[in-house]
């Protein structure tokens, strides 16, 4: 896409991983909500520089006292609270989602306009790779505060009692604060946001912000 419509989207993503932060359930005292499907969907849209800056602005946004994370809450309490991983995480997990993506669509000579079925599987996969660093530094500030004794280990504790699941320490807080969420984040999350990508880059394009060759999203690394 053309350097205007980059320009246009980083903001706008930033909006929509403000609005899908408070679509949500509550799985304890962590709220599940679809960002994922929004941080994927803004590293395939835009450039890696342009994924960061989209991020960044999210959270600066939030640094400020927008109430913008899940439950309209803002402020730097939320920067480093205990899911305040996962925020930070967004910053590495969106660039690198977006690197993933234009290296397999130069090697496969295709844009977002042409997928098989297969590119879409691939790029879901691909997806979940970006999104490591998230899973990461989420489990990772989970796990300072989720010591024993604190409510977030009782509640890790009891949680995955529930599902059979025998674990203690940093595999309690591991399986806590990423395994459950990894199911609707691989099975819908990222499928999702890989098609609405597809479909609204093929309208940009329609709508004359191509760059009017093979599409940009394969080159602006």
């Amino acid at each position: 896409m053309n350097s205007h419509a980059e320009k246009a989207l980083i903001p706008l993503m930033a909006v929509l991983t403000a609005i899908t932060a408070q679509l949500r359930i509550m799985i304890g005292p962590i709220p599940y909500t679809l960002q994922n499907t929004a941080v994927v969907l803004t590293g395939l849209l835009l450039s890696p520089r342009g994924a960061f800056y989209s991020m960044l602005i999210y959270i600066m946004l939030i640094g400020l006292g927008l109430p913008l994370a899940s439950g309209f809450r803002g402020g730097l309490p939320v920067l480093f609270g205990y899911t305040a991983g996962y925020l930070w995480g967004f910053l590495v997990s969106a660039p690198i989602v977006s690197i993933l993506t234009r290296a397999f669509l130069r090697k496969s000579g295709k844009d977002l306009t042409r997928l098989s079925a297969a590119d879409k599987a691939a790029l879901v996969i691909l997806s979940a790779l970006g999104m490591l660093p998230t899973y990461l530094l989420g489990f990772a500030v989970f796990a300072y505060y989720a010591i024993p004794g604190s409510p977030l280990y009782e509640w890790s504790l009891s949680s995955l009692g529930y599902l059979g699941i025998d674990a203690d320490g940093w595999l309690l807080a591991f399986a806590a604060s990423v395994l459950i969420f990894l199911p609707e984040d691989l099975l819908i999350d990222h499928p999702l946001a890989v098609l609405i990508a597809s479909g609204l880059y093929r309208q940009l394009v329609e709508r004359g912000f191509g760059d009017g060759r093979s599409s940009s999203i394969r080159r602006d690394l």
